[in-house]
């Protein structure tokens, strides 16, 4: 039979148009992200974003008020602002131990009850005493609160990858960048108070952070669960976790150890942003006037690419080269400056802004991961602990690293950069390689109940 003429017609292209890929709306990765967390998750990074703004509305000013309004001389300024770092990053291990206990609720209310006392006590002091009486409750406050927020948001990150393969990392990302948000907006509303309240300006800053504290008081109170939780349950009649049990494994713990020596090598380096950056910029341009702008910038860098980065790097890489990764990233920081110092004598800030950047990004892969990690390595029954730990032992480190630093910058040239460059370094040479799932005896603990998702966290967690 001859083929009809529709059998010969050519086939019309009836192809669709390929449809628009829809427009990436920035930030909707970062909204989807938070609306699924747990309220307790939600509540977690508001508190930390709150607490940001109340502390970083008063700290900045405190120095001018202790000089000026106080008349404390000089050295004794910086004798209580040292007392504050130690009353505060020093005691972190108390307020991580006090969480392992009584659960992070009684802690967090604590501290946020004695942050308001301590601001009222500040704006109240008139002599030197008072003030130093102040200073020491503020910092003892936050001493409690961060090491309880941070332990239970890194509970709340596990349950959530578990439950839902979300990353941990993003969870944790997602609270680094609200923190780094309070600390952006806190200075400006603290200029702001200072601005309108002419000679009771400190005063007035004051009682605005304890406004603000006293509203994360209310909102824990109100939505914080009482009972203490765990990121999985123990076998039944599994004694409970003592301090002396926790202390005990702490320095068997190898691979905490080596985490918290590369993390203090981190702190180290991040720690310039207050030290060499100032020398940087009054060698090239012969003031410090850009140094609030810089400090602004490392803030937004946070705030903007928090988020996006750590989704990057929960897809590409594992927890130990993000660490890694990081670590290099705040060695090129230092290097970099230091070979434009040699190639490039002339004038100008773009040293001081190249340390910042590459400075910025190395924090935002190395936090968000070795907060994720921490669990993994240490177990749920001392993460309190070993959360306060990592703070107060790595603050040690950069104690100890202090003066060195300080000397090193007192020499001209680019060969205190270059020095420098090796901290990191030294650091990524320390982080561990894989996770440690013993305790310092070398056997399973079977009360000790290994968390997360187990299949993904073994891969992931190779380095």
């Amino acid at each position: 039979m001859p083929p009809t003429p529709a059998d010969t017609d050519p086939v019309p292209d009836t192809d669709p148009v390929p449809a628009r890929r829809p427009r990436r709306v920035p930030g909707a990765a970062a909204v989807r992200d938070y609306r699924a967390l747990s309220a307790v998750s939600r509540l977690l990074v508001w508190s930390q974003f709150t607490f940001n703004v109340g502390f970083f509305a008063v700290l900045p000013y405190l120095a001018g008020h202790l000089s000026g309004a106080l008349g404390l001389a000089g050295w004794l300024v910086g004798f209580v602002l040292g007392l504050r770092t130690f009353s505060q990053q020093g005691l972190f291990v108390v307020g991580g131990a006090l969480t392992d206990r009584f659960g992070a609720r009684p802690v967090v209310l604590a501290g946020c009850a004695l942050r308001i006392v301590g601001f009222v006590w500040l704006g109240l002091a008139e002599q030197a005493w008072s003030a130093v009486g102040a200073v020491l409750l503020v910092g003892f406050a936050a001493a409690l609160f961060s090491p309880a927020v941070e332990t239970e948001i890194a509970r709340q990150a596990v349950r959530h990858e578990t439950a839902d393969g979300v990353p941990r990392t993003r969870v944790l990302a997602l609270f680094s960048a609200g923190g780094q948000a309070g600390a952006l907006l806190g200075p400006l509303l603290g200029a702001v108070l200072l601005a309108l309240g002419g000679a009771q300006h400190f005063r007035l800053a004051c009682g605005a952070g304890a406004v603000v504290f006293a509203v994360v008081l209310a909102a824990h109170w109100r939505l914080m669960p009482s009972s203490p939780s765990s990121l999985s349950s123990p076998p039944r009649n599994a004694p409970p976790g003592t301090l002396r049990e926790g202390l005990a494994q702490l320095p068997r713990s190898r691979g905490f150890l080596a985490l918290t020596t590369a993390y203090g090598c981190y702190l180290l380096g991040y720690n310039q942003l207050y030290l060499a950056l100032p020398e940087e910029l009054h060698r090239a341009t012969g003031s410090q006037a850009a140094l609030a702008w810089l400090f602004a910038l490392s803030s937004v860098l946070v705030v903007v690419g928090q988020l996006p980065l750590s989704r990057w790097a929960a897809a590409q890489l594992t927890w130990a080269a993000s660490v890694r990764l990081g670590l290099a990233l705040i060695a090129a920081s230092f290097a970099l400056p230091g070979l434009l110092v040699l190639l490039v004598p002339a004038r100008g800030p773009w040293g001081a802004v190249v340390f910042v950047v590459l400075l910025t990004l190395g924090q935002m892969l190395v936090v968000p991961a070795t907060r994720a990690w921490l669990p993994d390595l240490v177990g749920d029954r001392h993460l309190g602990l070993f959360t306060g730990a990592l703070s107060s032992l790595s603050g040690l480190l950069v104690l100890a690293g202090g003066a060195p630093a300080g000397a090193l910058l007192s020499v001209s040239g680019a060969a205190p950069w270059l020095a420098l460059a090796v901290v990191p370094v030294v650091g990524a040479c320390c982080v561990p390689r894989r996770r440690d799932r013993r305790t310092g005896t070398g056997t399973p603990t079977p009360t000790e109940p290994l968390i997360g998702a187990q299949a993904r966290a073994e891969k992931r967690t190779d380095a």
